[in-house]
Formats: structure tokens, sequence, C-alpha cells
């Protein structure tokens, strides 16, 4: 017979204490046994103090590699809003001649079938256009070029437009020019 298979009330042999909190079979939280003391808890190893260190240390890397990831990506992005911005930008001039084609009753036909589509993947890209008579005066957005005097006017506003402003993705690539009245 092994001490395995001895009797657990036998006084010799293997005796096993379970000191669990939590009851394995029902999940309950257990009484702790009366008369039985607590044992005291050890006092931190130097192996305990280097593993805190470790665990510190590694939380540390890893947020550092998430903020670097972060910030690439931001960068990322940065760079190719940049670079739309650039492509978009070198478009305005022919939106700017589209729209005088609009103007003078030249826009139809082939020309018109075109200028559309661009305007429409421009628009789909995130540029929007701004500056229209009667819009209020906003001098982050618009270039003043003329004043005047204007009666019964609680604020300045656009009263003719040189050249459309244009906003790209919620910034001024181009302000527009107009006069204001007010």
């Amino acid at each position: 017979m092994s001490e395995f298979d001895q009797d657990p009330g036998a006084e010799e042999g293997v005796r096993v204490t379970d000191k669990r909190r939590i009851d394995p079979e029902t999940g309950q939280v257990r009484e702790p046994v009366a008369g039985v003391a607590p044992e005291p808890s050890p006092e931190p190893s130097a192996e305990d103090a280097q593993v805190a260190e470790l665990t510190a240390d590694l939380q540390r890397v890893t947020a550092e590699y998430a903020n670097y990831r972060k910030r690439v990506d931001r960068d990322r992005q940065s760079v190719n809003d940049l670079a739309a911005a650039a492509v978009v930008s070198e478009l305005l001039p022919i939106l700017d001649d589209l729209g005088r084609a609009r103007e003078h009753g030249e826009y139809e036909g082939a020309l018109k079938s075109v200028g559309d589509q661009l305007e429409a993947t421009t628009t789909k890209l995130g540029l929007e256009a701004f500056g229209a008579e009667g819009d209020p005066f906003d001098p982050t957005i618009h270039e003043a070029m003329t004043h005047s005097e204007g009666e019964g006017l609680e604020a300045p506003q656009v009263s003719m437009v040189f050249r459309i402003g244009y906003l790209f993705r919620g910034r001024v690539l181009r302000p527009a020019r107009v006069g204001v009245e007010g």
C-alpha cells in the first residue's frame, strides 16, 4: 500500500490542507476555520521585486509602442491629406474656368459632361466651394478686396464674389476673394 492509498484519517502519511478561500465545488467563499490562524504573508522577496520591476517595464514599453503606433497612423493620415490637397489645389484653376464657362453660357455638351464629372469627383474627395453674395463676411475664410458702406446691415456681408473659395476636408484650401458691404 502506497502513502497515497492510505486512509485520510490515518495518523501517518500525507496530509492535505485546502487553503483556498473559494470552494471549488460550490463557488462560495469559505469562512475561515476557527482556531486556525492564517499564515502570515511572506515578506516580498528579491524575486518578487524583480518580477514587479519587469512587469512595470513591460507595461511602460507596451504603452510607448501603442503611442508610437497612434502617432505613426496620425502622421500617415496627415501625409495622405496633404498629398490629396496638393492634387486638388492643382485642379482649382480648371474648376474656375468651368465656372466662367457656366457664367457665359458655354458650359454645354462634352465640356458639361467632363466638368460635372470633375466637380463630382472633387466633391467626393472632400472639396467644398464657398463664397456667395449675401453670405456673412468671415475674415478667416474670405479675403476682402473692396469695402463699401451698406445701410441697414447689422454685420458685414459679401456683396461681390471675385473668386470662389474652397475648403478641403474642413480646412481652407483657398480663401474666397470678395467685396464686402457693411
